[in-house]
């Protein structure tokens, strides 16, 4: 990415997220940064083309990880877990990119809501297959349904963007392992959960003691 696209990006996240998509000009965005319109159209077709890219930076980045996690785990257990933690993580990687998009989302363009859809589409899939798998292999609980389960682990996590503060009590790690903590113990066979192999079915050592 270009220093002059990443300016552009930056300045229209403040400016998005202050006064509104539609309460903010190209001309206003090239001002703030110190460029020219033609500097702008060099990088995005159109301001629309803008608010696709802000939220396509932070879903790639979850769609990424989620499938290098796929590829990383055999164990279902350990494959959602580390899915969860990329995914809290996007929340501080990418905080002001997530707000603005919840913010302004309702301005995308059907063409770029389609691109959109389909990459959360492809996101959720790939935490559905993994409790699916989960269920499969009898780590996980019998009787859990798969699409709920999926889009209670997706409405608990995407919340995040609603009240986590850089500078709160808990950082972000501490928050990813608090949910994975809460999923696996929602998810895992109770005498798992109540058995020592419980820790061993951790992916990494919790910044907090669970």
């Amino acid at each position: 990415m270009t220093d002059l696209r990443q300016k552009i990006i930056q300045s229209s996240l403040l400016l998005f997220e202050k006064y509104g998509f539609h309460g903010v000009t190209v001309n206003e965005i090239v001002k703030n940064v110190g460029t020219s319109k033609g500097g702008f159209y060099h990088h995005f077709t159109t301001k629309d083309e803008l608010l696709f890219v802000i939220h396509d930076t932070f879903i790639t980045y979850v769609l990424k990880k989620a499938i290098i996690a796929t590829k990383t785990y055999q164990s279902p257990t350990k494959k959602l877990q580390a899915i969860i933690k990329d995914f809290v993580k996007v929340f501080d990687l990418y905080k002001p990119h997530i707000s603005v998009f919840y913010q302004e989302s309702i301005y995308l363009k059907p063409k770029y809501e389609r691109l959109v859809k389909k990459k959360r589409d492809q996101f959720k899939e790939i935490i559905k297959q993994a409790v699916y798998e989960g269920k499969e292999s009898g780590e996980f609980r019998e009787d859990i349904p798969v699409e709920i389960t999926t889009m209670a682990i997706l409405g608990m996590v995407n919340w995040t963007y609603k009240w986590y503060q850089q500078s709160g009590a808990k950082s972000i790690d501490e928050i990813g392992d608090i949910y994975v903590d809460l999923i696996l113990h929602a998810v895992l066979k109770n005498e798992t959960v109540a058995s020592t192999a419980y820790d061993e079915l951790l992916i990494e050592k919790p910044f907090f003691t669970l």
